[in-house]
């Protein structure tokens, strides 16, 4: 089997590399120390299992986890971690393993047995385990079978197109699997409602307009266009763009 082990340890990896050769020399290794990596791995190598540690700096576990749920083939993922607390009971909920460090072989090669008979993780399962009250540092878009990711500081605004969520961000448009709701409720000091269908990045604002029609448009540094405001949201955005100039002044 592939396996992918991912943790920003150095010696935790190499204490599972020692591991998993001893219960099967014939395993191809792979590693990454932070969960950015990970995911380049993932999309490069395919593994069958990822080895996955939850705390880590850049990207942690239960984030990476929730961004491979988005492949249409994702890896069986087995958490690892010095940590017990409510997030790894939702994963074993769920079907997908765990094991505490220091981590046993016995447990290892217990483990292994049980992601072959689940083959590959459910994308569905490992999204409601990861929810999580931290808001994640990125999102993530499904392109041509493969991860985008977008770090929500460089988002601009996210707007309601049908059944996806248009994000626009340093340039370029990216459509995410997600609820403008969802979006709003997991990052309320990011993202400020505009109008029903859209969201902005009150840093990014550049100018509040009026238009000839009376409607009101917000133009955002490094986007083409303004975004309608409707008068429901006026006053809330005067608000704090008021607090944005008296900072500036």
């Amino acid at each position: 089997m592939k396996i992918l082990i991912v943790d920003d340890e150095r010696l935790a990896r190499e204490r599972l590399k020692d591991l998993l050769m001893a219960i099967d020399p014939g395993h191809q290794l792979l590693e990454a120390d932070n969960g950015l990596l990970a995911l380049a791995q993932v999309e490069q190598a395919g593994p069958d299992i990822v080895l996955l540690d939850i705390r880590m700096p850049v990207m942690d576990g239960l984030e990476t986890a929730y961004h491979l749920s988005l492949l249409e083939k994702p890896p069986a993922i087995i958490f690892t971690t010095a940590y017990q607390d409510h997030a790894i009971r939702a994963f074993e909920l769920q079907a997908v393993d765990y094991l505490m460090k220091p981590i046993r072989r016995e447990r290892l090669e217990s483990a292994l047995q049980r992601s072959r008979l689940i083959k590959r993780a459910t994308a569905t399962a490992l999204r409601a385990a990861t929810d999580s009250p931290t808001p994640r540092s990125h999102l993530s878009a499904s392109n041509y079978g493969k991860i985008e990711l977008i770090p929500v500081a460089e988002i601009r605004y996210l707007k309601a197109e049908q059944k996806y969520v248009n994000a626009g961000w340093s340039g370029k448009e990216s459509l995410i699997d997600e609820s403008l709701k969802s979006l709003e409720q997991e990052f309320p000091d990011t993202f400020l409602r505009i109008h029903r269908n859209a969201l902005i990045a009150p840093k990014f604002i550049q100018l509040l307009k009026k238009n000839k029609d009376g409607g009101f448009y917000l133009h955002l540094r490094d986007v083409a266009d303004g975004l309608p405001v409707s008068r429901r949201h006026l006053h809330a955005l005067r608000q704090v763009m008021a607090r944005i100039s008296h900072r500036w002044s």
